[in-house]
C-alpha cells in the first residue's frame, strides 16, 4: 500500500498563490498520480494528474493556465502550483496515487490510494 499525505493549503485571497505538496511512503512505485478536490456541498471532482515520468499531464478546464502538477520521484512527492486563485477554488484538496499507468482524464476508481485532504481557503 502506498500512504500519501498532503501539505501546503492554507487560507490566502482571491489572485494569492498556493503550492500544495503530496509525500508518498511505503510501496511508492505508483504510476499516475493526481489532485482531487471537494467544494462543501458538491461532489468530489478531478482537477490534474500526471504520468508517471511526467511527460502527460491533464487538467480540468478551470485549472488550465493557472495550475501546475509536477512530480519528483527522487523524492516521492507529488506538487499542485495553484496562481490566481479564485473563491471557487475553495475546497479540500486529495491527493490520489494508481499502479495504472495515465490514460486520459482520470476517473476515481482507477486511484486506489488517496491522502486525508489538505484545506484550500480563498477569500474574495
Amino acid at each position: 500500500q502506498v500512504q500519501l499525505v498532503e501539505s501546503g493549503g492554507g487560507l490566502v485571497q482571491a489572485g494569492g498563490s498556493l503550492r500544495l505538496s503530496c509525500a508518498a511512503s511505503g510501496r511508492t512505485f505508483v504510476s499516475a498520480m493526481a489532485w482531487f478536490r471537494q467544494a462543501p456541498g458538491k461532489e468530489r471532482e478531478f482537477v490534474a494528474a500526471i504520468s508517471r515520468g511526467g511527460g502527460a499531464t491533464y487538467y480540468v478546464d478551470s485549472a488550465k493556465g493557472r495550475f501546475t502538477i509536477s512530480r519528483d520521484n527522487a523524492k516521492n512527492t507529488m506538487y499542485l502550483q495553484m496562481n490566481s486563485l479564485k473563491p471557487e477554488d475553495t475546497a479540500v484538496y486529495y491527493c490520489a496515487a494508481s499502479f495504472r499507468p495515465l490514460n486520459g482524464p482520470p476517473r476515481e476508481y482507477e486511484y486506489n490510494s488517496w491522502g486525508q485532504g489538505t484545506q484550500v481557503v480563498v477569500s474574495s
